[in-house]
C-alpha cells in the first residue's frame, strides 16, 4: 500500500516576526499573488495565505534560522518575463544547474527563503 498524493496543496515559508507587512507588500505587490483574507475562519499562528494558480502560499512568522536550500519550485509559462519583473525589483537570480527539459533559476525572498521558477521545454 501506498499513499496516493493526489496534488500540491500549499507551501509554508517562514518570515521574522515582526515582518508581515513587507511580506504582503513582496508576495502580494511584487509578486502579485492574491491574499486570502475573507475564509470564514481565522488563520492559524496569525498566518498569511495567499492563492497561487491551484495552490495556496502560507507564510508565518518564525525565529530566524540559517539559510537553506529547502525551496518550493513552481511551473510558469513565462520564465523570461518572470525573470525581467524579479530584476526590475532588484532581486538576485541565480541560474540552476542545467536539467534537459526545463529551464530554470532561483531567487530568496526578503526573508531568505529560496524560490525556484521553472519552464518546461517542449
Amino acid at each position: 500500500m501506498k499513499i496516493k498524493f493526489k496534488r500540491l496543496d500549499h507551501i509554508m515559508l517562514c518570515i521574522p516576526p515582526g515582518a508581515e507587512q513587507q511580506a504582503r507588500e513582496f508576495y502580494g505587490g511584487v509578486l502579485g499573488l492574491e491574499e486570502l483574507t475573507d475564509l470564514g475562519y481565522p488563520l492559524p499562528h496569525s498566518a498569511i495565505w495567499f492563492q497561487m494558480g491551484d495552490i495556496q502560499l502560507h507564510i508565518r512568522a518564525e525565529e530566524v534560522h540559517a539559510i537553506s536550500q529547502r525551496h518550493p519550485a513552481f511551473e510558469v509559462d513565462n520564465l523570461e518575463e518572470a525573470r525581467a519583473l524579479l530584476e526590475k525589483h532588484g532581486l538576485a537570480l541565480k541560474n540552476e544547474s542545467k536539467i534537459p527539459d526545463r529551464n530554470r533559476f532561483s531567487f530568496r525572498d526578503p526573508f531568505g527563503n529560496r524560490i525556484e521558477l521553472i519552464e518546461m521545454i517542449a
